[in-house]
């Protein structure tokens, strides 16, 4: 019997392992209507329900899309708490169209990725932030493919691609954090390289910061590569974070990063934009202040 119950035991945990999780949820529709009113329309819910709004993102290309970015002040503290990469986590992604199709990136898939061994700790705040994201924005079907809740938190696309961790992440070293963000925001407020600041979470404290970067640039921003892959619904992937940690600069490496969004893209469909992981990286890398 007892065997019979453990037995039952370690195929349930394999059973919670292998569940399918989507990166994004579709959302309740909102009114259509001009760019800025279905933003401040998104905005509003989020704001009722007691997340922080961050800022907006108009990729540069796709007129009828948007992005808004919020936190949660719960999150945050697991983030501070945390230090490191973990600062990725910060940012919920809402995305939009004039039309009134809303959508936002799935907690459950992020938290997991980019918390990693550290969201066991963290999993009451991912609950409530679904939790709360449902009850503000809807909560229909989960889209954009998927990956298992064991997967995520060492996540690579195929064997021998980057992973969270890789060494391709660092872009830069400064002096100290504040030589660093300082660096960072001053490059995204000149735009360099056809990028601009789409939002910013900073730990002085922990010295730790995240900055959302429009890549605009129209020979090869957001938009020119969205529209290559026909992967426009899954906008709320956008946009890409920069992380300052301490007196360094990191940002993912896009063959992670890019696969994590769109995980149900075959090779094919991502041959279309082989160019963009060191383009992206030479992009961010200016942005970074690095040599």
């Amino acid at each position: 019997m007892l065997r019979r119950w453990l037995l039952a035991g370690l195929l349930g945990l394999h059973s919670l392992a292998a569940w399918a999780i989507a990166p994004y949820i579709a959302g309740d529709r909102v009114a259509a209507g001009e760019w800025p009113v279905v933003a401040a329309e998104v905005e509003k819910k989020l704001s009722a329900a007691g997340f922080q709004v961050l800022g907006r993102y108009a990729p540069r290309g796709l007129p009828t899309y948007g992005v808004v970015v919020a936190t949660d002040p719960g999150m945050l503290d697991r983030i501070r708490e945390f230090g490191g990469m973990a600062v990725a986590a910060a940012p919920i992604r809402v995305g939009f169209t004039t039309d009134g199709a809303v959508s936002y990136t799935n907690p459950d898939y992020w938290y997991r990725a980019f918390l990693r061994t550290r969201f066991a700790q963290a999993e009451a705040a991912a609950r409530a932030v679904q939790s709360r994201l449902a009850q503000a924005l809807g909560a229909g079907p989960g889209f954009g493919g998927d990956e298992t809740a064991a997967d995520l938190p060492r996540y690579r696309y195929l064997v021998g691609m980057e992973r969270f961790d890789d060494k391709k992440n660092l872009l830069a070293k400064h002096a100290s954090f504040e030589a660093a963000l300082k660096t960072v925001e001053d490059n995204l407020a000149r735009g360099l390289a056809g990028t601009s600041k789409v939002y910013e979470v900073v730990l002085p404290e922990r010295k730790i910061a995240v900055i959302g970067v429009a890549m605009n640039s129209p020979a090869n921003g957001d938009a020119v590569m969205l529209n290559k892959i026909g992967a426009q619904d899954r906008i709320a992937g956008y946009p890409y974070e920069i992380c300052v940690l301490d007196r360094e600069v990191h940002a993912f490496y896009a063959r992670y990063r890019l696969a994590l969004a769109f995980p149900d893209l075959g090779m094919g469909t991502f041959m279309r934009i082989v160019y963009a992981p060191e383009e992206i990286r030479t992009t961010l890398k200016t942005v970074a202040g690095g040599s």
